[in-house]
């Protein structure tokens, strides 16, 4: 009986994969029409920054039809995340208690938003100050003229980074409810989290000190939010 059950898990969970992956692919079949007009958007931080007589420029030959393509598969991805948890969420949840399952519905939702929420923050404010920075302080007679693909990759990987910091809250709660840790022991370690913030934000952002700060501030701040919130958690458990 109990292999009976563990293959229905597994037939199961691949069910749920393969519709997550059908539902990515037909967002990104939607979407590839459109995937010039995505990339525009995604260039404005840096478009609104460039000199009248420079543009952004492609150094390979196939990267004028594969950078566009390679965003849109990521905005697809974003899309889809909803659908994709939700596709989690059906397969974890009849094994949970009541009370586990609105947990766990809650944390999974804060983490989607507070991931939109990082890319919102990167895209609106993050970009604009560093490419403000970066094109400001050109060399006189230097032309900023940028290659599409290292633009893209300079963006999703600040997308990323600030993404995953937006995830601090999540994970001190976590680390609190599960009984790893407590807010006071945390608490006491906060001169080291604010150490690491900015030793983290100096490995996953470019080499100034604009997008490091703009990286650790918020992590550090999310942290103290976590915090909070784990405390009123346990508060009210008690």
């Amino acid at each position: 009986m109990e292999k009976n059950g563990f293959m229905d898990n597994l037939i199961e969970l691949r069910a749920r994969l393969i519709n997550c992956l059908i539902f990515v692919v037909l967002c990104f079949l939607c979407l590839i029409y459109f995937s010039n007009d995505i990339y525009q958007i995604a260039a404005e931080p840096l478009k609104v920054f460039l000199p009248g007589n420079s543009s952004m420029i492609a150094t390979e030959v196939a990267s004028p039809f594969l950078t566009p393509l390679k965003l849109t598969f990521f905005v697809s991805l974003l899309i889809s995340m909803p659908y994709s948890l939700n596709q989690v969420w059906k397969f974890i949840a009849p094994g949970m208690y009541q009370n586990e399952k609105s947990l766990s519905f809650m944390v999974m939702l804060s983490s989607l938003l507070l991931f939109y929420s990082g890319i919102i923050f990167t895209y609106f404010l993050v970009l604009p100050l560093v490419f403000g920075f970066f094109t400001s302080s050109a060399p006189e007679g230097i032309l900023v003229m940028t290659d599409i693909s290292r633009y893209l990759d300079f963006v999703l990987s600040m997308m990323f980074a600030f993404s995953f910091a937006f995830e601090i809250p999540v994970f001190i709660f976590l680390l609190i409810w599960s009984g790893v840790s407590t807010p006071e022991g945390l608490s006491a370690k906060r001169p080291y989290v604010i150490i690491g913030c900015f030793t983290i934000g100096m490995f996953l952002t470019p080499p100034d000190v604009i997008s490091q700060t703009l990286l650790a501030l918020p992590a550090w701040l999310l942290f103290e939010v976590g915090l909070m919130l784990a405390r009123i958690f346990i508060k009210n458990k008690k």
